[in-house]
């Protein structure tokens, strides 16, 4: 008999095994988790600063809109229509959206959500132009080191101010026209600002923690300031 020829060992086959790829694909997912959140954090940081010039775009729309026409804009009629909700010379109503079509204004902060408008109605007045006596109605407060309410402005000092309603969007509309009434029950500055009738506002920083004095916060408030609406009419020779 012609003997065997000897065996040949058998290759082993090119490839991954499995817990090779198994740590592959853990090392992938590390590294996309270390690049979420901080792109999550630049996108938010945009959207920050999108809704803050929209909102400095509409408070020197405002200031504009009172030069020409010696008193501020009423409220928006609705969330779909930017024009003012004006019966004669007053208005409907002293708080609501922003009357961005009145002003020739976008109307949706970075969230992609209405924003907000409050006015102090003796301001609105079209048939009794305000004058430097005139008086306003609108507070700013904020919360001071102690986390007690501390003042931002003088008590009825602010003939207007605009509000978004930042990132969780509560008391906010949508582009679609949906309302976002959902909070939780440590949003007590959001309920103030939304509750308030445009009268008591709360601007302070953000926080996400529901143990901060006034609970989580993301709104973001911007109001026009007496005194530079005054200088600025009195400069165009509209107030004595």
């Amino acid at each position: 008999m012609m003997p065997l020829p000897p065996m040949r060992p058998r290759r082993r086959q090119a490839g991954f095994t499995i817990v090779e790829i198994a740590i592959v694909l853990l090392v992938v997912g590390l590294m996309i988790g270390g690049l979420v959140a901080p792109l999550s954090s630049q996108l938010e940081q945009r959207r920050v600063g999108e809704t803050v010039r929209a909102m400095d775009e509409a408070k020197e729309a405002l200031i504009g809109f009172a030069l020409r026409n010696g008193y501020l804009p009423c409220p928006a009629i609705s969330a779909a229509d930017g024009r003012e909700d004006r019966n004669g010379s007053a208005c409907n109503k002293r708080f609501g959206y922003l009357p961005w079509a009145a002003l020739g204004v976008g109307r949706l902060d970075g969230w992609g959500r209405v924003l907000a408008y409050s006015v102090t109605p003796a301001f609105a007045d079209s048939a009794a132009f305000f004058t430097l006596s005139t008086k306003r109605d609108i507070t700013i407060a904020t919360r001071g080191v102690d986390g007690e309410l501390a003042p931002s402005t003088n008590n009825d000092d602010i003939p207007a101010a605009i509000l978004s309603f930042g990132r969780n969007g509560y008391g906010g509309t949508s582009d679609q026209n949906t309302r976002i009434l959902d909070a939780g029950s440590n949003n007590v500055d959001e309920k103030t600002n939304l509750q308030s009738g445009g009268v008591a506002l709360v601007s302070r920083p953000a926080s996400t923690d529901p143990r901060a004095a006034g609970g989580e916060f993301d709104d973001i408030v911007v109001w026009i300031s007496p005194n530079i609406l005054y200088n600025r009419m009195v400069a165009a020779q509209k107030l004595p």
